[in-house]
């Protein structure tokens, strides 16, 4: 499920470590891009169809949310959910990558601080432990799958993202 592997590189191939850093883009892409409010940035970072699965992380506070599928509609759910209505930002971390011919897997902590506009006094801190799997696109990598699972949150994720 995780990435565990005991060393970073598998070769000393320049090709892969170009392939690292566009693998890890590919996220900071996902979370600068809700940070800035930015919907093409955002979508750059996921395949046509591409699923997001939030579902382990709201079961931290008892939330059910759906699957989201595609590009368009996770934009549209995330970005859309949060408009004129949370500030966020995310620190991604102790990144870990593996690297298949046209598939890489993920794994990383991301923390994210999310604020609603009009109460800067209700918040949500989520630690999020990330698995994502990822496809090549061209030169770049783009996310296919992002299971986000709750490691720890403070605050009131319900008002965030609802029940």
């Amino acid at each position: 499920m995780y990435v565990t592997d005991r060393r970073a590189l598998s070769t000393s191939d320049v090709q892969e470590l170009r392939d690292r850093a566009e693998i890890l883009d590919a996220l900071y892409r996902f979370a600068l891009g809700q940070d800035l409010k930015d919907g093409a940035l955002f979508a750059s970072s996921f395949a046509a169809d591409a699923e997001l699965d939030f579902r382990p992380a709201a079961s931290a506070w008892g939330a059910e949310p759906p699957v989201m599928t595609g590009r368009d509609a996770i934009v549209g759910i995330i970005l859309g959910g949060f408009e004129g209505r949370v500030e966020t930002t995310h620190q991604v971390t102790n990144p870990r990558v593996v690297i298949g011919d046209d598939t890489a897997r993920l794994t990383a902590l991301v923390e994210a601080q999310h604020l609603l506009t009009a109460d800067r006094g209700t918040h949500a801190l989520l630690k999020n432990l990330y698995d994502v799997e990822l496809v090549r696109d061209g030169e770049r990598w783009v996310m296919s799958r992002v299971v986000i699972e709750n490691v720890w949150y403070t605050g009131d994720p319900e008002k965030i993202f609802g029940g």
